[in-house]
């Protein structure tokens, strides 16, 4: 038996401009998920794969021919992703999966799949284990991305992430904020496509160039803050700069009453939001958000 497991991903600041070579601050999760091979000589090759929730519940099955025809699946358009991911991973190293045998596989997500926090990252990274091939690579080839939840896959606790010429760069940023019980990450209710997002920034034909550079300093700027007000300016002025850019409002501007900063992760519009100060547990679940999780009970430190 087989067992491979990675971490769960939030991005704290540049989303999107990292996709352009920005540096992104991010962190690894706690919570991450776990896939499990066990393999015996078959007369034919055969997978059987199911994904199971936090509670053991099954939420996804299919098996697979030799050829990764679907046999039988119990949701068709996962199963054709992932076909292609196991297809990929195949003409990344011919040897994988090359011989006569019956796998079974199980994932176990240790969140829950609504949450955003990298069920396609840590399953590539996860598959990518198995197959000994990049993780980077095989992450192109099926979801692309700019890769940072790649590297908070196997990351041990904040990082630093960048491309350079296409390349990822991967660094420790040494994050680990001496008020982080005064920091909160809320659920707003909403599954985000992170696919969509990306389309609209790419869409953007304005120049870039000092965007960038803004964000990589501001990146830099919020991993030394060393105060609770120093850091909610940094994110406030990040969420200005990317609101104007894209020109979309701002998610502190859904609670204007909340009296500290408020910032998105990753894709506006859903997943989790970060907010700033010992209000959010109680404001934000008046306001209908019951999943409201401290820095320290998310973020692998």
């Amino acid at each position: 038996m087989q067992t491979f497991r990675a971490n769960g991903k939030l991005l704290i600041t540049g989303e999107y401009a990292v996709l352009d070579g920005a540096l992104a601050l991010a962190v690894p999760t706690q919570k991450g998920q776990s896939l499990t091979v066990q393999s015996e000589p078959h007369h034919t090759r055969r997978i059987e794969w199911k994904s199971l929730r936090s509670d053991d519940s099954l939420w996804f099955e299919a098996h697979f021919d030799k050829n990764f025809t679907v046999l039988y699946t119990s949701d068709n358009q996962i199963a054709d992703t992932l076909r292609k991911v196991l297809s990929a991973a195949v003409l990344l190293n011919p040897d994988f999966l090359s011989g006569s045998e019956y796998y079974e596989v199980t994932t176990h997500l240790e969140f829950d799949e609504k949450y955003g926090l990298g069920t396609s990252s840590t399953l590539i990274h996860n598959i990518a284990g198995w197959a000994r091939v990049n993780p980077y690579e095989l992450l192109q080839m099926t979801f692309t991305g700019s890769g940072y939840d790649i590297a908070c896959a196997n990351a041990d606790s904040s990082i630093f992430y960048r491309l350079q010429g296409g390349e990822p760069r991967v660094e420790p940023s040494f994050f680990s904020p001496h008020f982080q019980n005064r920091l909160h990450f809320v659920y707003l209710n909403k599954k985000q496509n992170s696919r969509e997002g990306i389309t609209r920034y790419k869409a953007v034909k304005k120049d870039k160039t000092d965007y960038l550079r803004e964000i990589s300093e501001l990146s830099r700027a919020a991993a030394s803050a060393q105060t609770l007000n120093t850091f909610e300016v940094v994110l406030n002025e990040h969420e200005d700069l990317t609101s104007k850019l894209l020109d979309i409002p701002r998610v502190c501007e859904q609670f204007p009453d909340y009296p500290g900063a408020v910032k998105s992760l990753g894709a506006w519009g859903g997943d989790f939001i970060l907010a700033c100060g010992d209000d959010a547990p109680d404001y934000f679940k008046q306001k209908g958000f019951p999943v409201i999780i401290n820095w320290g009970d998310m973020v692998l430190e």
